[in-house]
């Protein structure tokens, strides 16, 4: 069953394509593109943005590439799909990106056009650009050195190229090879998992960008898909995606939290909070566990909780009576 029917849905609201519509602009990602673009404006060099999978790094890379006035920057977008790249193709990618005619193999020759080509961008009034997705897989101490030494190129007045790194908190350890790089960075954004608050809002923004006239989820459900998520937009999108298909099948009208519970426990997601370390510090937090006393396969009398009207004299007395409990069991 098509689900976009039975939900009165024009498009499928929660795809992992990069689909611009959707871009939900939460209150941290909107903070992240400020600053993203205050960095470049003011050439700073090397900014960096964090975020674990599915955080939603490469959605703000694009946002941010077309947030950039073409009469103002010269910018590209430099996506690195695997490890084994060399600073000789780095350098003739990133000559072609800013628009370098017929790249020479020769890396000084090609040193050389890059720069011009840099010059010739500053002269014009532009601002040069490039955001790099990814960039944890730059991890060789060969290609930060090369970053280096292209954020070495300016002009009495400024910076002549600055860089953003999109990626996983890697790229700090990365940063570390080439301590003199490290210390370049001048802006670090680390994107956070949403809160439920961020959640429910971003569900909403999906299913109404995706034109539903009415709450498919209720609220309940939409705080397991956070509990599930952990509040990652990726896998958001990967649950409520599930939950539409399964509700169309099972013709829900309203989707609530037993069948979000089931499309968790499907995809290996957890349905429960996880217990804290003051969880185990705590034996009553834990207190469904079984406990058994060695030897006779019989579970103590529970321990009382105290600190509701149980004080003094009175609670001693009921802790000895549960010793005596404890020895009677243990002799029998």
């Amino acid at each position: 069953m098509d689900y976009l029917d039975f939900y009165e849905l024009n498009q499928e609201p929660f795809s992992n394509a990069p689909v611009s519509r959707f871009y939900y602009d939460s209150a941290q990602h909107s903070q992240a593109l400020v600053r993203l673009v205050y960095a470049l404006h003011a050439m700073k060099g090397l900014a960096i943005l964090i975020g674990e999978i599915g955080a939603g790094k490469t959605t703000l890379a694009r946002r941010l590439l077309d947030a950039l006035d073409e009469k103002e920057y010269e910018a590209a977008l430099l996506v690195i799909i695997h490890r084994d790249i060399t600073s000789d193709w780095l350098l003739r990618r990133l000559a072609v990106q800013l628009g370098v005619e017929h790249p020479d193999q020769d890396k000084l020759i090609l040193l050389s056009q890059l720069y011009r080509r840099l010059v010739e961008i500053y002269e014009s009034g532009k601002k040069a650009v490039v955001l790099i997705d990814e960039a944890q897989m730059l991890d060789t101490r060969e290609l930060m050195e090369e970053f280096r030494g292209l954020l070495n190129l300016e002009v009495p007045e400024r910076k002549l190229l600055s860089f953003v790194f999109f990626g996983l908190p890697d790229i700090e350890d990365n940063l570390r090879k080439d301590p003199p790089l490290a210390q370049r960075v001048a802006l670090k954004v680390r994107l956070q998992p949403f809160d439920l608050q961020s959640t429910d809002a971003y569900v909403r923004h999906r299913l109404r960008m995706a034109g539903a006239q009415r709450t498919i989820f209720d609220s309940e459900a939409v705080r397991l898909v956070h509990l599930a998520s952990g509040g990652i937009p990726r896998v958001i999108n990967t649950v409520c995606d599930n939950c539409l298909f399964e509700g169309a099948l099972n013709r829900l009208e309203t989707i609530g939290p037993d069948l979000v519970r089931s499309v968790a426990k499907n995809l290996g997601l957890p349905t429960e909070p996880p217990l804290t370390d003051a969880d185990y510090k705590n034996p009553y937090a834990i207190s469904h566990l079984p406990t058994i006393v060695p030897g006779t396969g019989v579970s103590p009398p529970p321990l009382p909780v105290y600190g509701q009207g149980s004080t003094g004299d009175a609670a001693l007395d009921e802790i000895d009576r549960v010793l005596e409990a404890l020895q009677r069991l243990g002799s029998a």
